[in-house]
Order: C-alpha cells, then structure tokens, then sequence
C-alpha cells in the first residue's frame, strides 16, 4: 500500500480468547506505522477499562459494547485512520450491525480461526482455567457461544501459522484491498 494512502479503514478482528487478536493488531499497526500510516489499535479490553466499564458480560451488554467500539471506530475511520479492532464480537448480528456502519470500502472483517483446545493451552491470561472453574460466568467459548463467521472477508488459521506468516497474509490483504485508491 503506498504511503499516500490515507482514506480510513477497519480490520475487525475476530476470533476466540487467545486466538491471537491483540498480537497481531499490534503487530500490523507497527508495520503500517513504519510505512508512514495513521493507525489506532482498538482492543476490547483496553475498552472495558473506560468507554465500557459499565458493561458486565450478559448477551446485552456483549451488543453494547461492540456497538460503542464500533462507533469509535467509525469516527476514527472518517478521520482517515486505519483502525485495527482487536474484539471478540461472538455474535453474527454484532458482526453484520458492524458491517452496515461502514461502507463495504471501510470494513474488513478478520476471522482469527484456532482450535478451542489450542486457545485454551496458549491462555496468557489463565482466564479460561478461571472460566472452567466457574469463576468467570458467561466465557466465550466455554459458558457463552461464540457463532464462528461463515463468510469473513479473511481466515487467518493461527494454530496453522506463526504470527509472522499471519501478518504477511495480513500484509498482502491489505496490498490487495486498500491499495491506492481501492480504499
């Protein structure tokens, strides 16, 4: 992507916890930045700790909190920022309200696909030991349903790549998609 590029976009990230969606948010946002483009990582637990701290886990209040990021995220990509959102969003209607905020141009959305198995061994955060033993109510992919994407604009297998490979089939997306004035 030439570094002239400067319309707004999103890379929604999805996936269950410990797919990998943080890392590699962080990790395209210092390659765009390098290449000389505004980004904001937008990541839903950084979320939970200001704009959402009201918000508990219930069904409800997983569609709030991904309606507000999503109008964060919107704002920002009318600004001419690409935002890499880093969120869970377990739910296909979260999804689709996401996509008509944006125009088809503005929207990615990412499917991080990983084993729940495999998430639940790289568990940096201990969390789904917590969730199994009853300690975290409502976890995605153990207490709470996580309707895996059926038709995402790109699938990233993590447990088949290392982050590496995954940021350049990232790297090559974006190449593809936001190059010049396709953005």
């Amino acid at each position: 992507m030439p570094s002239q590029h400067r319309e707004g976009f999103v890379l929604w990230f999805t996936g269950l916890p410990g797919v990998g969606k943080s890392t590699l948010a962080q990790g395209l946002s210092a390659r765009l930045k390098a290449e000389g483009h505004r980004t904001y990582v937008l990541d839903g637990d950084i979320l939970r700790t200001g704009l959402s701290q009201d918000l508990g886990f219930s069904a409800s209040n997983r569609h709030e909190n991904i309606r507000r990021a999503g109008h964060v995220a919107k704002i920002l990509v009318d600004a001419g920022v690409i935002v890499l959102a880093a969120f869970i969003t377990p739910f296909a209607d979260d999804r689709k309200m996401l996509r008509r905020l944006f125009s088809p141009k503005q929207f990615s959305e990412i499917f991080l696909d990983c084993p729940l198995e495999i998430c639940r061994q790289r568990d940096p955060k201990k969390l789904y030991r917590k969730a199994e033993s009853g300690l975290i109510p409502e976890f995605t992919g153990i207490s709470s349903p996580y309707e895996e994407p059926t038709q995402p604009d790109l699938r990233i297998p993590t447990h088949l790549m290392s982050a590496e490979q995954s940021l350049q089939v990232l790297w090559e997306f974006i190449q593809t998609h936001y190059d010049g004035n396709s953005g």
